[in-house]
């Protein structure tokens, strides 16, 4: 039996419910299946899902207000599921933070296929990389190579939220949703300076490389490989 965390499955159709779920055990991909949207958060926030397929129409609580909430606090790649095709909804629900999203009626195969490329392309911290960055978010300290950096409340939130998914590209507007809990109006290029700031003390700590990387137009994303040898 597979240790990894399951996919979780957000669907109120049963049939269809059911069907994800046996084309995903197919693929080796242990899953979970809830039918309301209430439910959600308190599922996340207690075992945490490898990735969620998430349909747009749930009783209790739509898709759309379910994603807005999970991207206050966590990370997890989310698949939209939606029988709208609507262009707005798409792009609605991309901008609350979804990684992809999927229109019925749809291939059970080719859900697979996107659970597939999402995972591929949103890996973990290997051991090496985990072992240069430390973070202690209760405490207020991170450190890089054990050296300490001297980060800013925000700052520290900056680069959780970057090293919570390496390879990820973040919207500012995305990043912006982590940084600032009491949602304040602030302009988007308030990142970039966070961003400046967070670059300079961290290449105190790793002289020569630049794990934030930056991809013009779209956002930042952080690679961190193994010590340098």
């Amino acid at each position: 039996m597979s240790t990894e965390q399951p996919i979780l499955i957000v669907e109120d159709e049963p049939k269809l419910a059911a069907l994800l779920r046996d084309y995903l055990d197919a693929a080796g991909y242990p899953s979970l299946c809830l039918d309301n949207g209430l439910d959600v958060v308190p599922e996340v926030r207690a075992h945490r899902p490898r990735l969620i397929l998430l349909d747009l129409m749930l009783p209790g609580r739509d898709g759309l207000e379910v994603c807005q909430e999970l991207r206050r606090f966590s990370e997890v790649p989310i698949i939209m599921i939606t029988a709208r095709v609507e262009e707005v909804d798409r792009l609605l629900g991309l901008d609350l933070g979804a990684d992809d999203y999927i229109c019925k009626p749809f291939s059970p195969r080719e859900v697979v296929a996107r659970v597939k490329a999402i995972l591929r392309r949103s890996p973990q911290l290997t051991a090496a990389a985990q072992a240069r960055l430390q973070i202690d978010e209760e405490r207020y300290r991170a450190s890089f190579d054990g050296i300490a950096l001297d980060l800013t409340p925000v700052e520290l939130r900056l680069l959780k939220t970057l090293a919570a998914s390496p390879g990820r590209v973040f919207s500012r507007d995305q990043l912006l949703d982590r940084l600032y809990s009491d949602h304040r109006v602030v302009t988007d290029r308030t990142v970039d300076s966070h961003v400046r700031n967070l670059r300079r003390k961290l290449a105190q700590a790793c002289p020569g490389e630049d794990p934030i990387q930056s991809l013009y137009g779209v956002g930042y994303k952080l690679e961190l490989g193994a010590i340098p040898g």
